[in-house]
């Protein structure tokens, strides 16, 4: 559906006709440019945008059926940009991701949003209270998306450094995060880290395009390259955002080697306290054991004293191996 439809000119809104087409025209006669923003749009609600702006064919396909990873594709008559918006649940302490196409045309902005993360409406409300940097045309759009994308990048980023935290703090607690649930709670944020990186780390490359810097740097068609400066900033962001995902991969990592670490140390110490056991148990089963055998000839048999004494001997061997396995930390 077509959530919003405006005409921008010298960074100023109008409202936009009901015929994109008029829109369109409106648009370059005001040497200005028209924002669509759409939301999940059916195969035959998008026909008409398609067709009013020359959409390439391929890139709309993605653009319905979304699942893309970040990218930028230049076509003939069109810019056309993949972001992936992440927001973090608070309840259920997990992170899920959403899409946001845009197509950047001479005088368009086709902005396409899929899931209910990263809604455009406070992104478009902000920069209608700039007019100087709306007036730089299509590009705007862009830079304005991509910032407040990676800006919320920054603060999941945060969000999940302080559940890491509290992961920490479980596992190394004195009981050890002995708990059955604490391994599957580390490997579901390990998830959560990857499903980040999924949406942080591809975008790197078509940052650092828009930013004019590195190997792939060069003049991006339909836009503006006074915008390099403020792509820059966004990529600087975003580089801060994959080293934090980065720093974060390595360290619920090295949670799950201490986790299992600690879950070995302490399977050694129930073994050594079970075989410590099993040996002073030996000592008694093995001395009633002989006298059980009922020989003939076994004159402690008929010893007054014979009982007393077999029972004090045992004893005197369980303190013994008792104070042995107690000394070298055995129970």
């Amino acid at each position: 559906m077509i959530v919003d439809c405006a005409i921008y000119r010298e960074g100023h809104r109008s409202e936009g006709p009901e015929d994109l087409s008029d829109a369109l025209d409106q648009a370059r006669l005001a040497g200005g440019f028209v924002w669509i923003g759409l939301h999940e749009p059916s195969a035959k609600e998008f026909e008409l945008v398609t067709k009013e702006f020359g959409l390439h064919p391929l890139a709309v396909e993605d653009a319905l059926k979304a699942h893309q990873r970040p990218k930028l594709e230049v076509y003939d008559d069109s810019l056309f940009v993949v972001l992936k918006p992440v927001v973090y649940e608070q309840e259920s302490d997990t992170v899920s991701t959403g899409e946001v196409m845009l197509f950047l045309g001479d005088a368009f902005a086709v902005t396409v949003r899929h899931g209910v993360g990263s809604p455009l409406k406070a992104v478009r409300e902000r920069l209608e209270q700039e007019p100087k940097l709306l007036g730089k045309g299509p590009t705007s759009v862009l830079y304005a998306v991509a910032d407040a994308v990676v800006d919320h990048y920054l603060e999941v980023a945060t969000e999940l450094g302080t559940d890491l935290e509290e992961l920490e703090a479980e596992v190394f607690s004195p009981d050890g995060g002995g708990s059955r649930g604490t391994a599957s709670r580390i490997y579901t944020f390990k998830r959560q880290i990857l499903e980040f990186r999924r949406a942080t780390v591809p975008l790197s490359m078509p940052l650092t395009r828009l930013a004019g810097v590195g190997a792939y740097g060069g003049t991006v068609p339909f836009v503006n390259d006074r915008a390099r400066p403020f792509f820059r900033d966004v990529n600087d962001h975003l580089a801060r955002v994959n080293e934090s995902v980065e720093g974060l991969d390595r360290l619920v990592s090295d949670v799950l080697s201490a986790h299992l670490a600690q879950m070995s140390v302490r399977q050694n110490d129930d073994m050594r306290k079970i075989s410590a056991w099993a040996a002073m148990a030996a000592i008694p089963t093995m001395i009633a054991g002989i006298y059980g055998m009922n020989f003939d000839h076994m004159p402690e048999l008929h010893w007054v004293w014979a009982y007393p004494a077999v029972i004090a001997l045992m004893g005197v061997l369980e303190m013994l191996l008792y104070r042995t396995f107690k000394r070298r930390g055995w129970l």
